[in-house]
């Protein structure tokens, strides 16, 4: 089972929306082309697909997301003093986001891209300005007690905050279905391999510069400056051609819906279980996938300030960071015949071998050198598992399950966070570290169970 067939199932577009009866838009126009040769390499036929104007767009339009939970982190402790009401704020901002980002994604099936990302986009920088006002009015030393105005702005910031990464996926699933007459063989592996390298560079870019917006001006600019980038691109990104290529999801008639219903009571208890496993199984995934984030960072934190500070922690991730993106791109030239379970069950597998080598190091370089080859198959893994979440997806729920993939990073990071740095003030750094090696271990086991699942559906639309 191939990534193109992910893409047929789960990507095929609904009708488009009426106002392009006045005119096909550009990608429509796209679409008449026959497929064109890899020319000037696999990358080069995203342009050719969605215009060489998305990607721009697409990849500063998620910058935001990947400042706020830092930049609040920021701002908070700054004005407080408090590395207590900091960390709080920063988990209302991942709170939020994580509890969110599945109903934004619902909003969109229904409602259809556009609207909702421009509402969000204005709902969310008034909720970013929000927050950097309520930061200057918590009283001095009053601590978490007089913070509850930042965590209600942190946690609607976090909430309402535009999930540009997870429908730029969907919307690639859609130009890149086999029923286009423009696409490749290979086109939606591309598009995801490019994906998640763009979510890891932001989100090694995002929080660099936080830190020198924040040390070198004010804690405040970072905010300010996501704020003005999601009223500028966000909008360009919703309104872009690209998003005819998805259609809303129409409420079901009365028969439809009876239909349904109908189907739904025949299905046995063991096909609803099936069906609920194939989407849950991957948003367990990206829970781990979260988890080792998360642990690794806080982690390497504790390990930094053996030697040095624990500020040289940043540094360190983003190695690994830099690894995973670069890893990532190669996926598109990955063959097809390696299926999207071997992948991640080879990619898990290599990833809780290599996490184990992150007991070793205690000084820097050997730690360089772990991370930078930890990160090699993190990206794929990453791809592989969004690929997935598209194969799996109901049909009109794609972008809930996009969104809440990437909420499952979100919550997982949290969770990762959490235990990693209580073992690490209990029991130091090593200990810190069995939490990546552990999360890393369930990928692989989930993803046995999902190539299990994914098997029976297989067998069981055959049969059908």
């Amino acid at each position: 089972m191939t990534l193109t067939s992910s893409s047929q199932q789960a990507g095929t577009p609904a009708p488009l929306s009426p106002e392009t009866a006045a005119g096909p838009s550009p990608t429509q126009q796209a679409e008449a082309a026959p497929p064109a040769p890899y020319a000037g390499g696999r990358f080069s036929r995203l342009p050719m697909l969605a215009g060489k104007s998305f990607i721009p767009i697409g990849l500063f339009a998620r910058l935001p997301l990947a400042m706020l939970t830092v930049g609040a982190l920021t701002l908070a402790t700054a004005v407080t003093g408090s590395y207590a009401v900091g960390g709080t704020v920063a988990g209302a901002v991942g709170i939020g986001s994580a509890l969110g980002a599945p109903v934004f994604g619902a909003l969109a099936d229904r409602l259809g891209q556009r609207p909702v990302l421009l509402f969000a986009a204005v709902f969310n920088t008034a909720a970013v300005l929000a927050l950097i006002l309520a930061a200057y009015l918590i009283p001095g030393g009053d601590g978490l007690a007089g913070a509850a105005p930042v965590l209600a702005a942190a946690f609607v910031a976090g909430a309402s905050c535009p999930q540009v990464g997870s429908l730029a996926r969907v919307r690639w699933m859609a130009l890149t279905s086999r029923g286009r007459r423009n696409t490749n063989p290979g086109d939606l592996d591309t598009a995801l391999s490019y994906e998640s390298t763009a979510d890891e560079l932001t989100f090694v870019l995002g929080p660099a510069l936080v830190g020198i917006l924040a040390s070198l001006i004010a804690p405040w600019l970072p905010l300010a400056l996501a704020a003005a980038l999601t009223i500028t691109l966000v909008p360009a990104f919703a309104v872009h051609a690209t998003h005819h290529a998805v259609g809303r999801t129409l409420a079901p008639t009365a028969s439809a819906a009876a239909q349904k219903k109908q189907h739904r009571a025949s299905l046995s208890a063991g096909q609803r279980a099936g069906a609920a496993a194939a989407v849950g199984l991957p948003v367990l995934a990206m829970v781990c996938m979260g988890t080792f984030f998360g642990a690794t960072q806080t982690a390497l934190s504790s390990f930094s300030a053996t030697f040095a500070t624990s500020e040289l922690a940043g540094l360190l991730y983003a190695v690994m960071g830099l690894s995973s993106a670069a890893a990532a791109l190669s996926v598109a030239y990955w063959p097809q015949r390696f299926s999207v379970n071997a992948r991640w069950l080879a990619c898990a597998g290599l990833m809780a071998a290599l996490a184990l080598l992150l007991l070793l190091p205690s000084t820097a370089l050997p730690m360089i050198l772990v991370l930078l080859v930890l990160g090699l198959p993190v990206g794929p893994l990453m791809v592989t598992v969004f690929a997935i979440g598209g194969l799996v997806a109901p049909a009109g729920k794609l972008g809930t399950v996009m969104t809440a993939l990437a909420s499952g990073i979100v919550a997982g990071t949290a969770t990762g966070s959490t235990i990693a740095g209580q073992l690490a003030q209990n029991h130091g750094y090593s200990a810190a570290f069995l939490v990546p090696v552990c999360a890393a271990a369930a990928l692989f086991l989930l993803g046995a169970a999902a190539a299990v699942v994914l098997r029976r559906r297989k067998k069981t639309a055959a049969a059908a």
